[in-house]
């Protein structure tokens, strides 16, 4: 008599999940995750294997802002709602929680103490709040636009705080805040130089060079002795995001290697900066001379076009921490790992992982390889 064959049960083992529809990120200090905007959610998502370690469902809006604390302890977020949320990340809970714009917050950072929250909203205000205690510290207001980005002064004993704003028309400005309470004047400068919405700041190592990248095509040095432009670069292109690299980082390394005698070409001040934008390429600039010292001949990207016929490649680029190279965003929600070398007396920009955060609709997969390791999807974007 045949034996009984029994029902088969299974289990779910790692999913691939979406994590990421747009929007905000923020890396932690030791690249290990990302925490994403996912619609009305946020992801955190291990950065090596993008499995989702947990979701935070914030509210029924849109997030528009993340922050993280310098220690990886705490994550802060806002959405559409104006609510500034405190997660505390070891239980995934939201601790604290406030409002204060009068619009959208689409911007924040944490002060490198750990002490201080800075954002800037749709309602063209940046203000600074008490993490501790969740209160207005400051309120700044001159902005004549919405505040599209903001960034403490990585030295804590400076006490700056900038914010970029889009003033309308042909008109965008940065500003520079005293955080410290014993000024009574807290906007030192007004630094007007672009003519397009200010997308990313940067601040040079010895910390005394301002970058502010733009939608008007260029980038702009600033001189934080005197708030002085030392310098236009013109990128031709919409830049999304402008990334200082560090002197001891493998970057640097490979364009010492490349340049033997950039150094005392351009003299020890001069330092290399990465922007990216609309072209979907990444290009890095001497900041002495201006000049583009490489650009990568073809795009990873799959450009997409928006509804005002505006081409859109990268939206944001950030150097990533212990020297891991460098991550970008694409406007189709994908996360891309780069890493440079110097081979032969040639500058090599080298994609070494692809993390797609949406998939849109999945038509068809299939399993590649001889053991079957890879797993090919079918969407309904461009690309496999």
């Amino acid at each position: 008599m045949e034996s009984l064959r029994l029902k088969t049960n299974y289990r779910c083992v790692p999913a691939l999940q979406q994590f990421y529809t747009g929007g905000p990120f923020v890396v932690s200090s030791d690249n290990s995750f990302i925490a994403c905007a996912c619609g009305e959610s946020i992801k955190i998502v291990d950065s090596v294997t993008a499995a989702i370690r947990s979701t935070l469902d914030a509210d029924s809006e849109s997030v528009t802002a993340l922050a993280l604390s310098p220690d990886d302890r705490i994550l802060f977020s806002s959405s559409h709602s104006r609510q500034i949320r405190v997660w505390d990340l070891s239980t995934f809970k939201c601790v604290r929680s406030w409002k204060g714009h009068d619009g959208p917050v689409m911007c924040m950072t944490c002060h490198p103490s750990g002490g201080l929250l800075a954002t800037g909203g749709a309602d063209r205000k940046v203000l600074v709040w008490d993490v501790d205690g969740g209160y207005c510290t400051h309120y700044f207001k001159g902005h004549g636009g919405v505040v599209s980005c903001v960034m403490f002064h990585p030295d804590p004993e400076k006490q700056l705080l900038f914010s970029g704003s889009d003033d309308g028309g042909d008109n965008a400005t940065v500003r520079v805040w005293d955080v410290s309470k014993t000024k009574k004047k807290n906007c030192i400068a007004t630094l007007d130089n672009h003519r397009s919405a200010v997308t990313s700041l940067a601040i040079s190592e010895d910390g005394w060079t301002l970058l502010s990248s733009g939608r008007d095509k260029v980038v702009t040095l600033w001189d934080l002795h005197d708030y002085s432009n030392k310098k236009t670069v013109i990128t031709n292109e919409a830049v999304e995001a402008v990334c200082v690299i560090g002197s001891s980082s493998p970057f640097a390394s490979s364009l010492h290697s490349y340049k033997q005698d950039a150094k005392k070409r351009s003299g020890s001040k001069a330092f290399y900066f990465i922007t990216v934008g609309e072209r979907g390429i990444v290009r890095i600039w001497n900041s002495k001379g201006a000049g583009c010292i490489f650009e990568q001949k073809t795009s990873d990207v799959t450009a997409s076009i928006d509804d005002d016929e505006s081409r859109r490649g990268f939206t944001s680029a950030v150097m990533l921490p212990s020297d891991q190279g460098l991550l970008c965003v694409t406007a189709d929600q994908q996360f891309l790992f780069y890493s440079l070398e110097c081979t032969e007396e040639l500058l090599q920009l080298n994609l070494t992982k692809r993390l797609v955060g949406y998939n849109e609709e999945i038509v068809d997969m299939k399993f590649l390889g001889d053991d079957e390791k890879f797993l090919a999807l079918a969407t309904n974007l461009e690309q496999v």
